[in-house]
């Protein structure tokens, strides 16, 4: 009788296509996404109002990227600059999907989402203008008009099933 020779198990293999299928599926799905967002954003609250706020700073100005094209930016200026664009195209090719094929292709029914949408990036400014009037920082308007969708969206993919 022969034996075989049984190959060594590795500690970092590929699981099988099951497990493989499956983990895909959680991170395409829309409340992972949501999940961690929201996560990572009460991490680095907590982490930045922490006794180690020095060095949630330093990791936020460590720079990275290619120089000979210019893209040795910090952390802090990949995630607001490079992230955000990302989706915001992400979005943006979403939002056209739904214009052309989708809900939205009806003027009647796109009322309100974009009524709810033009308000959402004027409220935000109106306030911060409001509240900035009698100083001379008004430049910052835009950055609660930016950030607030990307929240927006990450809420409504972790409760949409509940509403």
């Amino acid at each position: 009788m022969t034996q075989t020779p049984q190959r060594p198990v590795r500690l970092f293999s590929r699981g099988s296509f099951l497990e493989h299928s499956r983990t895909a599926e959680i991170l395409r799905a829309e409340t992972t996404g949501g999940i961690l967002l929201i996560v990572g954003a009460v991490a680095a609250l907590v982490w930045a109002n922490s006794p180690w706020s020095d060095a949630y700073a330093e990791l936020r100005e460590l720079t990275v990227g290619p120089s000979a094209i210019h893209l040795d930016l910090s952390l802090g200026t990949w995630a607001a600059d490079g992230l955000l664009a990302i989706f915001f195209f992400v979005a943006g090719l979403e939002l056209k999907r739904e214009f052309v094929a989708g809900d939205l292709r009806d003027p009647r029914r796109a009322a309100l989402p974009v009524v709810a949408a033009a308000g959402g990036m004027a409220v935000p400014a109106l306030v911060f203008t409001l509240v900035n009037l009698g100083t001379d920082n008004l430049s910052g308007w835009a950055i609660p008009t930016a950030t607030d969708i990307a929240f927006a969206v990450a809420i409504l993919a972790v409760i949409s099933s509940h509403l």
